[in-house]
């Protein structure tokens, strides 16, 4: 296990924190809120499916709610239509809590639970759209996005946005730097956070490299308080002497270690080559910007990907 991920489960451990696992009928899920209850870091709340839970593994540890036996579900309707502004019938919501990723979703919304981890069997857009529908994304942030820990040995990185917005704009650049410097904070990083394109402080000039160009200066104008540069190179965010030749007098250049990418074809094979050749263990996809905690699992992960995002997760709750 990732000493970033034995940190994390310290700073959690104690804290009474509730994670909603919506997938109950999945070995992977059950296998992981079993070991978090058992290691009692924290309470996982297992939603019933049509499917049964599987027989093998002691919940006792667990909460279990099943949408077609709760007490509160004529509540969890009338919230789900109020929050919906009229999008909703009553009839529809009723219809639509039975989903295991509503019903997980409407139980953060309405401070029944601190987080919500799904997508081993489901797809992004099942697991996410509930979340923008009901959680929706923070003040001042317009689009959620996905980025990874990546973790090798004593280095750890920020990279987004590798899983949700093909081609954002400047503005959303800018919310996905100023949101991954949190995020970095969150893992014990002090965030250098680098606008990546092919061009480096000017040297190439096309629509490309001037919305990131763009995305700087917005993201600038915040004043967030963290150091955000660009435009820049992958290696002149990276290695120091490059960075000082390319950007002198840049905070960030050569000391990046939260990295921006333009697009998410980069994004997506940027972290991927990571993993793959520099042997990097990426942790992720990590949802930022919305106002609670909701991840998304790739369908190929197994318990522990589970066991550690439902860990990240509950940082996260801290966090906001």
């Amino acid at each position: 296990m990732p000493k970033i991920i034995r940190d994390l489960k310290e700073k959690i451990r104690g804290k009474g924190l509730r994670i909603v696992f919506p997938e109950s009928n999945d070995v992977r899920i059950v296998e992981a809120a079993v070991r978090l209850a058992d290691e009692n870091i924290l309470t996982p709340i297992l939603i019933k499916t049509d499917k049964p839970i599987p027989s093998k593994y002691d919940i006792s540890k667990c909460v279990v709610y099943d949408p077609r036996n709760y007490d509160q579900f004529d509540e969890m309707v009338q919230a789900f239509v109020e929050r919906r502004k009229g999008i909703a019938t009553v009839e529809e919501a009723r219809t639509l809590l039975l989903d295991e990723n509503y019903f997980g979703t409407m139980l953060v919304y309405l401070n029944q639970a601190d987080g919500l981890v799904s997508g081993a069997c489901h797809s992004t857009g099942e697991t996410v759209l509930p979340a923008l529908q009901i959680i929706k994304t923070k003040p001042g942030v317009s689009r959620t996005f996905g980025y990874f820990l990546m973790v090798r040995n004593h280095e750890k990185y920020i990279f987004a946005d590798c899983a949700i917005n093909p081609n954002p704009t400047a503005e959303q650049l800018a919310e996905f730097a100023i949101e991954s410097a949190k995020a970095a904070e969150m893992f014990g990083i002090t965030p250098k956070v680098a606008m990546l394109s092919f061009s480096t402080n000017g040297s190439a000039d096309t629509e490309e490299t001037q919305k990131v160009v763009e995305a700087t200066k917005i993201a600038k104008a915040k004043n967030s308080g963290y150091d955000i540069d660009g435009e820049m190179q992958f290696d002149a965010a990276f290695v120091p002497n490059v960075g000082e030749s390319k950007y002198p007098g840049s905070t960030v250049a050569g000391q990046a270690n939260t990295f921006i990418f333009p697009d998410l074809n980069s994004g997506n094979i940027g972290y991927k080559i990571a993993q793959r050749l520099g042997y990097f263990e990426a942790m992720g996809p990590i949802l930022a910007g919305l106002n609670r905690p909701v991840n998304d699992l790739s369908r190929g992960c197994d318990s522990e990907d589970a066991y550690h995002t439902a860990i990240i997760t509950a940082g996260q709750a801290i966090e906001q």
